[in-house]
Parts: structure tokens; C-alpha cells; sequence
């Protein structure tokens, strides 16, 4: 029983993460610029693991990297080192999105490539999952974003509050029409300074990065950068907070 309410308390946390990954569209895709933030993860005030975010301008566009890791205490129970990548085109849309996951025993490794839509008006997208040696094409009616890269328009959204934002996710095989709830502004304290904030809720009915357990409310900074400062949400026993801690602002 331990062991299995230590892997449900920490796939929430992996939730957690992956929507820092799906928000964190910060820089303009071809915008010559290097980034770097940190956040911890708390599971009821016990640090559970820190992430860390990369922006990286290189020849074939922006590419953005995470990284997420258990603390000490947690690996124990349930240790997990996950990865993923999506590199960026002009416009802002992927052009390819690596997962390479370790989440205790189960482990994940697949790439998804997306081509640009063609007169005909369709997309093509090719889903490879590594591990199980499955490759599979797919046309969407819609240029479509990966889960971490989704979030990339955003930031050219005027977000009101009492109003929904949608956006087009293709995760698992699946293509998902996603609504974003601007819910109110606030101020927030972190571990990285004080922000005025605005509170967004995404209803994700995709897997993400990691299974999705629960709602999830994010407070991004009020501005143009709708940079993630802090993300809450409920588990199966206790919550979980991921608050960014520095970062190249």
C-alpha cells in the first residue's frame, strides 16, 4: 500500500510538471536568446524534485529542453528522470517533440514529427514510440502543437479574465481541442520574487507528458512573457506546489 500511494502521489507531480512544460513559451521562435529557469516541487511542504528549463537558439530553430528529477527522499519510493524537447519553427509551431521518460519501472521513449500544413489543407504528423517500435502517420485538418510546445501562442493571446482561450493539441495519437479558463489577476510570492500574476486553468483531456490526475490551477506573470511562477493542484494524499525558484528573466 505504501508503495502504491508513493507512485500515485508522484504521478501528480509528474502532472504538475507537464504543465510548466505545456506554458512555458517564453522567447520568440528565431529570437537569438538563451534561457534558463529552475522550479522545485513540493508534496505537502517536503521538496518531492526540482525541474529545469532550457531555451537554446540553434541553426534549426528555438529548441526548448526540460528536465525533470525525484529528490532523494521520493526516488526511494518511486524514482523519476524524464526529458523532453521541442524544437521550434518560425512560426511557432514544432517541428519535432522528443519524450523520454523513467517513472519507476515504466518507461517511455517517442518522437513526434509534424510537417507543415499543405494546400490540400491538412497536416501530416508521424508518431514514433521507440520502445514498442510503432510508427504511425496521421492528417489533422489544423496545424497542431505538441504538449510542450502548446502553449507557444499564448503568449500572443490577450488573456481576459471570465474568458476561455483554445488551442489545438496532438498527444498519443489523438488530436485534442483544448480549452484555457482565464479565472482572475493576483499577486504571488516565490522563492523567485514577488509577480502579478494571472490565474489560468487548462482542462486537459489529453495524457500530457504524464497521466493526468487532477485540475490544476497556474498563476503566469501578467506581461507579454506568461512566464509560470506557480502551479497548484490536489493529490490522492496531501498537494503539490511547483514554485520557480531563479531563473533568466
Amino acid at each position: 500500500m505504501k508503495k502504491r500511494r508513493s507512485r500515485e502521489t508522484f504521478v501528480v507531480f509528474c502532472c504538475l510538471f507537464t504543465i510548466l512544460y505545456s506554458l512555458s513559451a517564453v522567447v520568440e521562435a528565431g529570437q537569438s536568446i538563451n534561457k534558463r529557469f529552475v522550479y522545485h516541487i513540493y508534496w505537502s511542504g517536503i521538496k518531492a524534485g526540482e525541474a529545469v528549463l532550457n531555451y537554446e537558439d540553434t541553426p534549426e530553430g528555438v529548441v526548448i529542453k526540460t528536465f525533470a528529477a525525484s529528490a532523494p527522499v521520493i526516488s526511494i519510493f518511486y524514482k523519476v528522470e524524464d526529458f523532453a524537447q521541442s524544437t521550434l519553427n518560425p512560426d511557432g509551431y514544432p517541428k519535432s517533440f522528443i519524450l523520454k521518460a523513467s517513472e519507476g519501472r515504466h518507461k517511455r521513449d517517442k518522437v513526434t514529427y509534424f510537417e507543415s500544413m499543405t494546400d490540400s489543407g491538412k497536416q501530416k504528423i508521424t508518431y514514433h514510440d521507440k520502445i514498442k517500435g510503432q510508427r504511425v502517420e496521421f492528417y489533422v485538418d489544423q496545424s497542431a502543437y505538441d504538449p510542450l510546445s502548446a502553449f507557444y501562442a499564448m503568449t500572443k493571446m490577450s488573456l481576459e479574465e471570465g474568458k476561455s482561450k483554445y488551442i489545438d493539441i496532438f498527444d498519443s495519437k489523438k488530436l485534442y481541442h483544448t480549452e484555457i479558463q482565464v479565472l482572475r489577476k493576483e499577486k504571488v510570492s516565490v522563492p523567485a520574487g514577488d509577480f502579478a500574476t494571472i490565474l489560468v486553468k487548462p482542462l486537459l483531456k489529453s495524457e500530457g507528458l504524464f497521466r493526468k490526475t487532477g485540475d490544476i490551477l497556474i498563476w503566469a506573470t501578467d506581461d507579454e512573457r506568461k512566464l509560470p511562477v506557480l502551479l497548484k493542484s490536489k493529490a490522492p494524499i496531501g498537494t503539490f506546489s511547483v514554485e520557480l525558484a531563479e531563473g533568466d528573466y
